[in-house]
């Protein structure tokens, strides 16, 4: 998509590319973003043809001359507003280079968006699978075998590794010898995700940290939001952190479970230790949740509801013999709610379920959110931010947390569509459970 050699040098050795963008590039600020992104990059721009939407669902075209002082110059403006989806008319094919070592990449690579991507292979637009952000793109033929000895010994160009070719997001860690990797930004293209117009909570949210929203109209929104998904057969995904229990809340969590709101539950050995050890002990930190005071030597009530559940073998294996009768964990087990625990380096015990290799737990969740069209984010912000890193962005994001900078640093990390509640999330999961109510009643 982005190339150096079919830039065009002019008199006075300025180098030309010209970039197309379509789309609802007026409305959702793509284009002032590209003009932006060229001028503080030293470029300049001329605005060649532009064609816009009358209706609101009309898209808009435009094409737009951009000039650098040098071809270096130029790469970088054209690398960042790729990612706007400003394609060179002149295609060409991606540029491929293999692994030359494992778990590497080569220098050059090209860095994914969470944005939905296509590579040109051969004169061939291919979908790339698995999007996710801050990966490479690699190519492989669908021939068993994996890649030829020419292939892994000197690269194959595009056109080579064409013919049943796929595309796909691949993590750093996985890279293997041989494997093709896109190098650069050439015959690569970027469809950026347009202001919603299909459901209203996201329109009238916006994207905005703020402590001023009138959080009943939005939280109203979100239940309509979660109704939709789940009578559409949407996949709904919750990230939750202890604070859900500590806050008195968890009840609430289960009865989105019964109600069968939710598909995943994606948390850490935190939420469940302290969910178990409020419905064993009825404590959590070790202070009583329905009279406000510490129990004697609650310090340790957690580590005793570890115990008993390392005891009895496991959180599936407490349900079934009766000694987990309560709370979120239980309600997962009965309800075959699917969950996953990634533990942290500070975690005790852990729950015999906790998934402590942080590799391993990683691509555990990228395969558990494959399929993804929703997901509220509960209180917590190391679990958010991770989560959210692995979705793509035509995924509705949702985080709810009492502090503001959870939801600027899932912003900053690229997850722009996240939508931001600043509020506790014991009267959220209340009156959330209070509308979803009122959705299915009506």
């Amino acid at each position: 998509m982005l190339t150096l050699s079919a830039a065009r040098p002019e008199a006075g050795g300025v180098c030309v590319e010209e970039v197309e963008v379509r789309g609802h590039i007026i409305d959702s600020l793509t284009l002032p973003k590209i003009l932006d992104a060229i001028c503080a990059l030293g470029g300049t721009f001329r605005i060649q043809q532009i064609t816009i939407g009358q209706r609101r669902n009309d898209p808009s075209h435009a094409l737009v001359e951009v000039s650098a002082p040098d071809e270096a110059a130029l790469g970088r403006i054209l690398a960042q507003i790729a990612d706007y989806g400003a394609m060179p008319t002149a295609a060409q094919d991606c540029r491929l280079e293999p692994v030359d070592i494992a778990g590497a990449f080569p220098e050059g690579f090209y860095s994914t968006t969470n944005q939905r991507t296509e590579v040109r292979v051969a004169g061939r637009w291919l979908a790339v699978a698995d999007q996710e952000m801050d990966c490479g793109i690699a190519v492989e033929a669908n021939s068993a075998g994996g890649p030829s000895a020419r292939e892994a010994a000197g690269g194959a160009t595009a056109r080579e590794a064409a013919g049943g070719a796929t595309a796909r997001c691949l993590p750093m860690n996985e890279a293997r010898l041989g494997l093709q990797l896109v190098v650069g930004h050439a015959g690569v293209r970027v469809f950026p995700v347009e202001r919603s117009r299909g459901t209203e909570t996201f329109e009238f949210m916006g994207s905005a940290v703020s402590t001023e929203k009138p959080k009943g109209a939005a939280i109203r929104q979100i239940a309509r939001a979660l109704a939709e998904h789940r009578a559409r057969g949407g996949k709904r995904v919750v990230v939750a952190g202890p604070a859900v229990v500590h806050t008195g809340s968890g009840e609430f969590l289960c009865q989105l479970i019964r109600q069968g709101y939710v598909d995943l539950l994606l948390a850490g050995n935190a939420l469940a230790t302290h969910d178990i050890e409020q419905a064993m002990l009825g404590t959590s930190l070790g202070v009583y949740l329905d009279r406000g005071s510490p129990a004697e030597a609650g310090h340790a009530h957690h580590l005793r509801a570890i115990n008993r559940i390392r005891r009895a073998g496991g959180i599936a294996q407490a349900v079934r013999s009766g000694a987990l009768c309560s709370g979120i964990m239980y309600e997962c087990v009965r309800h075959g709610t699917d969950f996953l625990l990634a533990g942290s380096i500070r975690d005790d015990g852990p729950l015999p379920e906790v998934v402590t290799d942080v590799l391993v737990a990683q691509d555990l969740m990228r395969q558990k959110l494959r399929g993804a069209t929703f997901c509220l984010m509960l209180a917590t912000t190391l679990h958010s931010i991770a989560v959210g890193n692995l979705l793509p962005a035509w995924v509705e994001v949702v985080s709810v947390d009492i502090n503001p900078s959870t939801a600027v640093k899932l912003s900053d990390r690229g997850s722009f569509q996240t939508v931001a509640l600043v509020t506790d999330v014991a009267p959220f999961l209340r009156a959330l459970v209070e509308e979803l109510a009122d959705v299915d009643s009506g």
